[in-house]
């Protein structure tokens, strides 16, 4: 087997690893890796129907991809809706992730019928792509007890789309956001929160006076 075939194989074996893929952005980013190595073996082996098909998706991934990046921070694309504690399509949403939540949130622990306790969805469209849960504390402080991303998602923030939005908690006296303990990769160093100890602590501004 010389080079050229190695890379053909490799080629090959990229875009089988790329339908493997959970997130989304992986897969097309994988995907298009692998079209641009085959493109170049088949170019050099002269393959021209293979050489087109590659082509076609390459620009297929780059559409999709820069669609991806384009829309990742934008308000119209994803949103933090409300939901309550007690919610069944949030405890549904709880049920069916958990597995996955206790894999990235190992300490997470949910009391639904606890007071002061706060539950966000964010959505894209009408599919759930994250979920923010929270609780107050003592001085003006929620601490999120979930910030966790479904899988798809995972190469995004979405949960920046609660925090963004601070009225959500200086509304209801609020000055601090502190993020969770234990989170497995946490990503709160991009949306501005400032290390504290284990955690992250977003300093929240003070409420417009009317």
């Amino acid at each position: 087997m010389n080079w050229l075939e190695l890379v053909g194989w490799a080629g090959s074996a990229l875009l089988v690893w790329s339908l493997l893929q959970t997130r989304i952005l992986r897969l097309r980013a994988f995907n298009l890796i692998g079209c641009l190595i085959l493109i170049f073996y088949n170019a050099a082996v002269q393959v021209w129907p293979m050489v087109g098909l590659n082509v076609v998706l390459t620009v297929i991934n780059v559409w999709y991809l820069r669609k991806m990046l384009a829309t990742r921070h934008d308000e119209q694309t994803y949103q933090a809706v409300e939901v309550g504690v007690g919610d069944q399509f949030l405890a549904h949403t709880l049920r069916v992730h958990a597995a996955d939540i206790a894999r990235f949130n190992p300490n997470f622990r949910w009391e639904s019928h606890a007071a002061d306790r706060l539950a966000f969805l964010v959505v894209k469209a009408d599919e759930v792509v994250g979920v923010v849960l929270s609780h107050a504390e003592a001085d003006g402080v929620a601490k999120i007890d979930l910030d966790y991303v479904t899988p798809r998602f995972r190469d995004f923030t979405p949960g920046e789309f609660v925090y963004r939005r601070s009225s959500l908690f200086t509304d209801r006296g609020f000055r601090r956001v502190i993020s969770p303990t234990g989170m497995i990769a946490p990503y709160y160093h991009r949306l501005g929160f400032r290390p504290e100890g284990d955690s992250y602590v977003l300093d929240l501004p003070a409420p417009a006076q009317a």
